[in-house]
């Protein structure tokens, strides 16, 4: 399969998804054309890592996110759990 990010091809072989690959590579694409026009650099290295880092960024904000639904969340599982096992006990 032949990708093309910020003007380089890269072959790559994929036994599966390939639709999913192609929007992986658009997505990383976008973001280093987006960076370029920010930074206003064409060096193609700086660019890489400048939108990696964006890319890293959004990784660990939707991290922190999920972790500070996921407490709650747990919460409630466990107290319905809890109420559920006390149910079945006094059914018994």
């Amino acid at each position: 399969m032949k990708l093309e990010i910020y003007g380089q091809a890269y072959n790559l072989s994929v036994e599966e998804n390939e639709d999913y690959l192609k929007e992986l590579a658009a997505y990383v694409d976008a973001k280093m054309y987006a960076v370029a026009d920010a930074a206003h650099t064409v060096d193609t290295v700086k660019v890489a890592v400048l939108a990696a880092l964006n890319i890293a960024d959004e990784l660990f904000m939707a991290r922190s996110r999920e972790q500070r639904l996921q407490g709650p969340l747990r919460e409630r599982v466990e107290k319905c759990v809890s109420l559920v096992e006390r149910a079945i006990e006094q059914s018994n």
